[in-house]
């Protein structure tokens, strides 16, 4: 593969895959930073870095004419924001902008690609992995936000669209599944309540595949579920972990109304510290909620998508690396 890709939200999980996955395909690679973003862990990969405005159409535009990008991956965004206007700016209007100055800037586009997330559509609802012709039920400000997103691109009829919406992501440098995976090494293993969970997961590794990958898939304005192709009930993860760094744990299933008081509390704290909680009411709904479980058969027909990694395989080189860098 040859070309000149953009992809933002470089310096973050996810986007230290995208980078590698592009290299690995010959790509010449353009990282949108922020200039605040810690990026020591890019400066020894053959890349060239950027900053953009995504506040301003007509910047993008001049950025986006100078560089000349064949592709563009669309990573950036946030997952904690005071409030829902603060979603919508920045996984919404922002991602327009970028998609609206594509649009005007004289660049030989190919393919723009965004990553959503199984957020956007919400948990199943019929007892069947969600598929694409389900209706989009999201439970979190992040989610709608998502959706916003995809509904702006959508419009844009003329955009060489491809959306990704993957499951939750786990591989090295993750740091929120980390927290599980952290305590289970120290012995203790937490959940919400006691009801049944179907869970879905897919290996960074392998999303950053299926990302690169559908650069130069001939199918346009489609939106496809991203995941291992596996339903996992909700003690499977912490199993695997167990296993594999042959701990034993102290089981301890919390009570949900407990839980919505410890939400609600953090609610009240966020509201005076203008901060973001770690947990609140929207977010105990998608931890609880007990069907995550999504279809990719569209992704493997129309990009080809074959996932190396099963939760186990995937997991086992993610702890090697935890443990390589001193993380466990």
């Amino acid at each position: 593969m040859s070309g000149r890709v953009l992809i933002t939200g470089a310096s973050g999980f996810v986007g230290y895959h995208l980078i590698e996955a592009a290299l690995q395909q010959g790509l010449e690679v353009f990282a949108a930073v922020r200039s605040s973003s810690k990026i020591d862990h890019l400066k020894n990969l053959p890349i060239q870095f950027t900053t953009l405005d995504f506040s301003s159409i007509p910047l993008l535009k001049a950025e986006l004419q100078e560089k000349q990008y064949d592709y563009i991956i669309h990573a950036a965004g946030t997952i904690k924001a005071s409030n829902f206007a603060e979603y919508v700016k920045v996984n919404a209007d922002y991602t327009r902008n970028l998609a609206l100055a594509a649009g005007e800037a004289n660049i030989p586009l190919k393919k723009f690609v965004f990553i959503s997330s199984l957020a956007a559509w919400g948990p199943s609802r019929t007892g069947l992995p969600v598929n694409e012709k389900d209706e989009a039920t999201p439970l979190t400000s992040y989610g709608k936000s998502k959706l916003v997103a995809e509904s702006y691109l959508a419009a844009l009829t003329e955009l060489p669209l491809i959306t990704l919406r993957p499951t939750a992501v786990y591989g090295p440098r993750e740091k929120d599944i980390f927290i599980m995976i952290n305590s289970i090494n120290k012995g203790f293993e937490p959940y919400i309540g006691r009801i049944p969970q179907t869970l879905s997961f897919i290996y960074v590794k392998d999303l950053a595949a299926v990302t690169v990958q559908a650069l130069t898939s001939p199918v346009n304005n489609r939106s496809y579920f991203v995941a291992d192709g596996h339903g996992y009930d909700r003690y499977a993860l912490a199993a695997i972990v167990k296993k594999i760094l042959n701990k034993n744990t102290f089981r301890i299933h919390l009570p949900l109304t407990v839980v919505k008081a410890i939400a609600l509390f953090q609610e009240g704290i966020g509201a005076i510290s203008g901060n973001s909680p770690i947990l609140n009411r929207e977010k105990l709904s998608e931890l609880t909620a007990t069907d995550w479980s999504c279809n990719i058969d569209q992704l493997k027909n129309d990009i080809g998508f074959s996932p190396r990694y099963t939760l186990e395989n995937g997991m086992a080189e993610t702890l090697q690396w935890y443990k390589e860098n001193k993380w466990l």
